[in-house]
C-alpha cells in the first residue's frame, strides 16, 4: 500500500500529534483565560459584599428586616443582573435570597471558601453556587453584624445564571468560533511545515531505498551508477548515514565476492579445459600404442613390442600422476588435510629429497646443488607436506631445465624479524613466460611448449605448493634473478624456543 511507506507513516503520526497538541493547547488557553477572568471579576467586586453589609437597614432587633432585604436585592439585580445576593447564617444556612421559584438547589453554603476569602488567600476562590447542586463560582463575602456581634454573612455570587447564559451565547457565536479557526489555521500551517520538514529529513532515506530497489532489480550493474549517491549518503554520523555506510560496505563486499566468484568460475572452466587437454594427449598416445600392439601383434618384433609397451606405460604414469594431483588438490582446497606440525631440521629434509632425484638429474646430465647456511634454526611444520613442496618444486625444475643445467636449493635464516628459514629453489631453465606468471599459484599453468622434453603436465604442482604453504601461514613467490630461470622463494617459521 502507498501509505505503508515510512515517510508517510511518520507524516500521519506527526499530523495526529500536532492536532492533539494544539487541542490541548487550546483547552489550556481557554481554561487559563477563564481563571484569569474569574480573578479579575473577584478582585474588581471584592468590596461589594462589605458595602452591602454596611447597610444598617438590613437588621433589626428581632432579626432580618425582610422588607429592606427584598428592596435591596431588587435594586442590586436591576443594576447588575449578573450578581446574585444571599444572606447566610453563621452556620452557612441561606436566610434570605431573591431567586425565582424553583431555582434554588442548595439550602446551605460551605463556609470554608468564605473564610479563605476573608483571610486574604490567593484569588480566584470558588464558593458554592446556591442555584446549582454541584457548581462553584467566584463570589464576594463580608460578615454581617448586629449590635456589634456577628449575625451572619453577606454572600454575593458574582457570575450568576444570567451571566452564564449570556457568556455561553457569546462564546458560541464569537469566541469559540474565533478560537477554533485560529487553532485550525495554526494547525494547518504547522502541518505544512512539519510535512515539508519530514520530506526534507527523509529524502536521504528515500534515495537509499531507491538505490536498494535498483540493486535488487539490476544487481551488480547498478552499483557503478549509484556510487555517487551512496557516497553522498554515507557522509555524516546520523542513523541514515550509518545505514548508508553499512549498505555501501555490503554492496562493495558483494561486488568483490561476485568478482571473485566470476574469476573462480572462469578459472574453473579453464582448469577443466586445460586438464581435458592435458589428459587427452597421453590418453590418445596410450590408446594409439595399445591399438597398434593389438592390430600388429603378429608382425612386431620383441624389441618393437617392448618399446611400444614402455611408451604406453609412461603415458599411463602421466595420467595417474595427474589424477593423483587432482585428488590431492581437492583435499587441500576443501580442508580435508590439516598440517600436523613437528620440529625438524630443514637441511636434512633437503638432502633426503635430493637423493630421490639423483638418478633423474644424472639421466639429464643436470646438477643438484645444495646451498645451506650453517646454524639454521629448527622449523615447525608438517614434515610430509614440506617434503611434498620440495618434491614438486624440484620435479618442475628438473623437467623444465635443459640437459647440463643446474638446480639449486638455498637455505638462509629468515630476515623478516621472525625466527625461521628462508628457502629459495632456482634453476637455469628458460623460466616462466610473463603472460603465465600472473595466476601461477592460483590455477594450473600449462607450458608444454616451453618444455625441453615435449611432455605435457597438468601444472597442478605449484597450486598444491601454494595451498600447503598457506596452511603453514606462509606464501610462495616467483622472483626475478639475473642468470637464473625460475626462482621460487618461501619461508617457514622456526620452532618455539628453537
Amino acid at each position: 500500500m502507498a501509505w505503508a511507506t515510512l515517510s508517510r507513516r511518520l507524516s500521519m503520526v506527526f499530523a495526529v500529534l500536532l492536532l492533539a497538541c494544539y487541542g490541548a493547547s487550546a483547552w489550556l488557553q481557554m481554561r487559563s483565560s477563564g481563571l484569569h477572568e474569574q480573578e479579575v471579576v473577584q478582585r474588581l467586586s471584592g468590596g461589594l459584599a462589605a458595602h452591602i453589609a454596611e447597610n444598617s437597614e438590613l437588621m433589626q432587633p428581632g432579626g432580618l428586616n425582610q422588607a429592606a432585604v427584598k428592596d435591596l436585592f431588587d435594586k442590586l439585580m436591576a443594576v447588575n443582573p449578573s450578581v446574585e445576593v444571599y444572606l447566610l447564617g453563621l452556620d452557612g444556612r441561606i436566610e434570605a435570597q431573591a431567586a425565582p421559584p424553583g431555582h434554588m438547589k442548595r439550602e446551605r453554603v460551605a463556609l470554608e471558601p468564605i473564610r479563605k476569602l476573608l483571610s486574604g488567600a490567593p484569588l480566584p476562590i470558588l464558593g458554592d453556587d446556591p442555584r446549582s447542586a454541584d457548581a462553584a463560582k467566584v463570589f464576594s463575602a463580608a460578615p454581617l453584624k448586629m449590635g456589634g456581634r456577628d449575625a451572619g454573612y453577606v454572600y454575593v455570587v458574582l457570575q450568576g445564571e444570567d451571566y452564564d447564559a449570556l457568556a455561553a451565547n457569546v462564546a458560541t457565536d464569537n469566541v469559540l468560533r474565533t478560537t477554533l479557526w485560529s487553532m485550525a489555521l495554526v494547525a494547518l500551517l504547522g502541518l505544512i511545515a512539519g510535512l515539508a520538514a519530514f520530506r526534507l529529513i527523509t529524502r536521504p532515506l528515500r534515495e537509499l531505498t531507491k538505490a536498494v530497489k535498483r540493486f535488487e532489480t539490476e544487481g551488480i550493474a547498478s552499483l557503478e551508477s549509484e556510487a555517487p549517491t551512496l557516497e553522498r549518503l554515507s557522509q555524516g554520523h546520523d542513523e541514515i548515514a550509518l545505514l548508508g555506510q553499512a549498505f555501501t560496505q555490503m554492496t562493495r563486499r558483494i561486488a568483490e565476492q561476485w568478482r571473485e566468484l566470476t574469476l573462480s568460475d572462469q578459472q574453473r572452466r579453464e582448469l577443466f579445459a586445460n586438464i581435458s587437454h592435458d589428459l587427452r594427449t597421453p590418453l590418445t598416445s596410450l590408446h594409439g600404442y595399445l591399438e597398434t600392439l593389438l592390430l600388429k601383434a603378429g608382425t612386431l618384433s620383441d624389441e618393437e613390442r617392448r618399446r611400444y609397451l614402455e611408451i604406453a606405460l609412461g603415458q599411463s604414469r602421466k595420467v595417474g600422476r595427474l589424477a593423483q594431483e587432482l585428488f590431492e588438490l581437492a583435499r587441500l582446497e576443501y580442508g580435508v588435510v590439516k598440517p600436523e606440525k613437528e620440529n625438524f631440521a630443514l637441511a636434512d629434509l633437503v638432502q633426503d629429497v635430493f637423493q630421490k632425484f639423483e638418478l633423474a638429474a644424472e639421466a639429464r646430465h643436470q646438477q643438484l646443488k645444495p646451498d645451506i647456511a650453517p646454524g639454521l634454526p629448527v622449523v615447525s611444520a608438517d614434515l610430509g607436506m614440506i617434503e611434498r613442496v620440495l618434491t614438486n618444486l624440484l620435479d618442475n625444475a628438473i623437467r623444465h631445465t635443459p640437459p647440463g643445467g643446474e638446480i639449486e636449493v638455498q637455505l638462509r635464516p629468515a630476515t623478516t624479524g621472525v625466527a625461521g628459514v628462508a628457502v629459495q629453489v632456482s634453476d637455469t631453465g628458460p623460466g616462466i613466460p610473463g603472460e603465465l606468471q600472473k595466476g601461477l599459484f592460483v590455477r594450473p599453468v600449462f607450458m608444454s611448449g616451453a618444455r625441453s622434453d615435449g611432455s605435457s603436465s597438468g601444472g597442478l604442482g605449484l597450486v598444491i605448493v601454494q595451498r600447503i604453504l598457506q596452511l603453514h601461514g606462509s606464501d610462495i613467490r616467483l622472483v626475478p634473478q639475473a642468470g637464473k630461470g625460475a626462482v621460487f622463494r618461501f619461508q617457514l617459521s622456526g620452532a618455539q624456543g628453537g
